[in-house]
């Protein structure tokens, strides 16, 4: 036999632990000699708690015990009833044995007593079935009479006669005899067909009938009802559904209400769909819905049940046939007004108190969960559309404005002044008119079409400044072969400046955020070019009656006095007169453009015929001349407003002190100078110089020229060119035979 330790190894390691542990306590508690004096007290205590312990462990061992010996106590127990059950159950089964054969004349009887009950019950309903037909002659009577809930009754009850004889032929497997059934029956299909038309009248006529005679919708919503319930209790049994079932008579309710809406409003064609004939029609319609949703609202709510919700399903149908309205109107050639229309009925007027807001329909009726009437996409198409047809409108009248502005050039009149005398023309006032009046239009629909009506205005108008500029060169031509046509000519060239000013001011205000008034580059650009172009024709006139005069210089009679650059100063005064009609600071370019043509134009008489001078007399001379009429053109422009540091003619003064420098040794400096001051001067043009000197010699001439090619020449930003733009002969080479540098 095995011992107790090998048997119980968790009480062996069990013991060791605690006798660890008490060892382990021992120690802590006697380390010192003086607590050996507790060993007594401790002894007791520990053998006290010890028999606590053993007597609760043999308490609770000897519970466990009783409760074990109950508990066998109790199986044996029930091990004797299951025997004895086991002994009943087969006893009860052999007597069932034994009475099988009673069981199979009884089998018999239960088919006798089925067909008893089957008989008893077709005796019970033969009365019934007899009078059908009279039943369906008194229901015909009843719905002439338009007894509609007495005719319901009995339509109800013959049909579930029917159904009745239908499910028992179906549960009995005799398919064959329901033909004859449904054909006894007949006539309830005629019946069911008539009631249901008058039902679907009365439906289609409920937003009159809710007003002269509520009693019939109700009737009507009465035998609807009937017949869902009816509905219902078939479709939950779900074992036989009779013919016609399920009616689903409430759906064909909101689908007969549905195209009654649909049809009385929508379907009827849209004569005249563009102008004032879509506007009476939208109208119409919006005066229309809102009375009708009013008499559901107030009416027919109250003879329908609630969870019909016939406010809102008449509100959605409303709002989903006017959106496919809207959209087969959208499929016409629309004008202008007739999609402006659209857009402001659909995005305005619909949402507005004057329609679905209507006092009288708030809070019930709300259109906000229903979508928008107009998708965003369709809203976008219909925009370009209407910008499309906004801007050729506004390209017509643009061609026509620019039609009769062409005319008034040539009209035998002054153009008109304005309140300072400025010229002018009623130009800027109407195109201006006419794109903020559309781009203000615009503003009452959507943001988005704004933009779009203020970028098209943009386009057309710089479109429109290309035009007035290819008309403006047009007349430059005419006048160019007639300088008597237009009369008023300079006049009207003054006049097209203060417009293009005026447009060109006016263009800021049209854009519809305040805070973003910048001219795009463009646009700026095209009234750039139309200044440019009516200052150029200004300028060709001036300096057409600046020629004559300016092909007498140089020359002796010049060089001994002639008033010759009086007579220039007086036609420059004459063209400053008329600048002044034209405002700041398109006068001041004007005059600066002037100033620069005859400096220009003095410079290039100068250089182009130039005069040689034979001694030092000679250049004397031509150096007082210079400094009198540079100072006298001088004086001029600046008694007309022309700041000295804005005037070309210094380059006159400038050139006047090449001419004057007495000892020619000097002139590679003084031409270093005069290079640096005018940087676009050539070569060419200072070989000119030097032969109007006439005492430069070879070697000066190689060492000037020699040195402005070891300075090549640099524009400063902001530099106005002025000598670019004069060219001098070519002097004549010597003739060569051969291959090589000309001395």
């Amino acid at each position: 036999a095995s011992s107790p330790d090998e048997e119980w190894p968790e009480a062996e390691k069990a013991e060791k632990l605690a006798r660890g542990a008490a060892l382990k306590w021992a120690s802590g508690v006697f380390y010192r000699p003086e607590k050996l004096e507790g060993l007594g007290h401790y002894r007791r205590r520990e053998t006290q708690r010890n028999s606590s312990i053993q007597s609760r462990l043999k308490s609770t061992l000897q519970s466990y015990l009783e409760g074990v010996s109950a508990g066998l106590e109790q199986l044996r127990s029930a091990a004797q009833e299951v025997q004895s059950v086991c002994q009943d159950l087969g006893a009860a089964r052999w007597a069932l044995l034994d009475s099988a054969d009673h069981f199979q004349g009884l089998q018999q009887m239960r088919e006798l007593m089925e067909r008893h009950v089957q008989l008893a019950s077709v005796v019970q309903v033969l009365p019934q079935i007899f009078s059908v037909h009279e039943v369906f002659s008194h229901t015909l009577q009843l719905l002439h009479g338009q007894h509609l809930l007495e005719a319901h009754v009995e339509l109800m009850m013959v049909e579930q006669l029917r159904d009745n004889i239908l499910s028992q032929l179906h549960l009995r497997g005799l398919s064959s005899a329901q033909a004859t059934v449904l054909s006894y029956f007949s006539g309830l299909q005629e019946l069911n067909e008539s009631l249901a038309k008058q039902l679907w009248d009365i439906v289609g006529s409920s937003l009159r009938l809710v007003r002269e005679d509520p009693v019939l919708l109700v009737t009507a919503v009465r035998i609807i009802e009937r017949e869902e319930k009816i509905d219902d209790t078939l479709l939950l049994e779900a074992s036989f559904l009779p013919p016609g079932r399920p009616k689903g008579w409430r759906q064909k309710f909101y689908q007969v209400l549905q195209d009654t809406i649909t049809g009385a409003r929508f379907r009827a064609p849209c004569m005249d769909a563009e102008g004032p004939g879509l506007a009476r029609h939208l109208a119409a319609l919006q005066k229309d819905i809102v009375a009708e949703l009013r008499v559901v609202k107030d009416l027919m709510v109250q003879c329908v049940p609630a969870h019909y919700n016939i406010l809102s399903v008449c509100t959605a149908t409303y709002h989903q046939a006017l959106s496919s309205h809207l959209q087969e109107i959208l499929r016409e050639d629309l004008d202008k007004q007739g999609l402006f229309l659209l857009l402001e009925w659909a995005l305005r007027v619909y949402h507005s108190p004057e329609m679905m807001g209507h006092p009288d329909l708030l809070p019930e009726v709300d259109v906000s969960a229903l979508g928008p009437l107009m998708s965003p996409e369709l809203v976008d198409q219909t925009e370009r559309r209407y910008v499309v047809k906004v801007k050729a409108s506004v390209f017509e009248w643009m061609q026509r404005t620019l039609e009769v502005e062409f005319k008034e050039w040539f009209r035998e009149e002054e153009p008109e002044t304005d309140h300072q005398g400025f010229f002018q023309s009623a130009l800027p006032a109407i195109v201006m008119q006419m794109l903020n009046e559309n781009i203000q239009v615009a503003s009452l629909i959507t943001d988005s079409l704004q933009q779009k009506i203020y970028n098209m205005a943009l386009e057309e108008l710089e479109a429109f400044l290309g035009r007035l500029r290819e008309a403006l060169v047009q007349c430059g031509k005419e006048h160019q072969q007639d300088r008597a046509v237009p009369k008023y000519y300079i006049s009207h060239l003054l006049a097209v400046l203060n417009n293009n000013l005026a447009l060109s001011n006016s263009v800021s205000s049209l854009h519809p955020d305040t805070a973003c008034r910048e001219v795009p580059a463009s646009l700026q650009a095209a009234l750039d070019r139309m200044q440019k172009k009516a200052t150029q024709l200004l300028l060709e006139e001036l300096l057409l009656d600046l020629q004559p005069l300016c092909l007498q210089l140089p020359s002796r009679k010049w060089l001994s006095g002639s008033q010759l650059v009086g007579s220039m100063c007086e036609v420059i005064d004459k063209y400053a007169k008329d600048f002044s009609r034209v405002r700041k600071p398109v006068c001041t370019l004007l005059l600066a453009e002037s100033e620069l043509l005859v400096a220009s134009q003095y410079l290039r008489a100068l250089l182009q015929r130039k005069m040689v001078c034979k001694s030092r007399e000679e250049r004397s001379q031509l150096c007082h001349r210079l400094l009198q009429d540079a100072t006298q053109l001088r004086e001029l422009f600046c008694g007309l407003g022309l700041d000295r540091s804005q005037q070309s003619l210094e380059a006159v003064f400038a050139l006047r002190e090449l001419i004057c420098l007495k000892d020619p040794a000097l002139l590679s400096l003084e031409v270093g100078g005069f290079i640096t001051k005018y940087p676009d001067v050539s070569d060419e043009h200072i070989s000119t110089l030097l032969d109007i000197r006439g005492d430069v010699s070879k070697e000066v001439r190689h060492v000037v020229l020699e040195m402005m090619a070891q300075q090549p020449p640099v524009l400063p930003e902001g530099y106005r060119p002025i000598f670019s733009t004069i060219l001098v002969p070519v002097p004549e080479l010597p003739f060569c035979l051969r291959k090589g540098k000309c001395a």
